[in-house]
């Protein structure tokens, strides 16, 4: 399941988890975004349990994408123990995202 963060849950969901956690930066007018949510969503539910899968509307959350440079969406950013280890930026396949992902369990 995708769990949604903002500025006030960001640090406690990503920064804190003990799991591998990949955050989806996107927004409702962004074509792109809705060419990669399914591949997102596929993935929160085979890595359930494995991996915290997250997504961050840019347009509801204002500090968090500044504190990371998001300047492109979709952005998936890819944390372990609280730090960035991988970064993709536009559409990607699912197998290329999921490649990322992996490399962090």
């Amino acid at each position: 399941m995708e769990i949604n963060v903002v500025d006030s849950n960001f640090e406690e969901v990503v920064l804190k988890s003990k799991l591998p956690v990949l955050v989806d930066f996107w927004a409702t007018w962004c074509g792109p975004c809705r060419m990669v949510a399914p591949y997102v969503e596929q993935l929160a539910k085979e890595y359930e349990g494995k991996a915290v899968v997250a997504k961050c509307n840019v347009d509801e959350a204002s500090q968090v994408p500044v504190n990371y440079g998001i300047r492109n969406i979709p952005t998936l950013l890819f944390f372990k123990d609280g730090e960035i280890k991988d970064k993709m930026v536009g559409a990607n396949s699912k197998a290329a995202i999921e490649e990322k992902l992996k490399a962090l369990l």
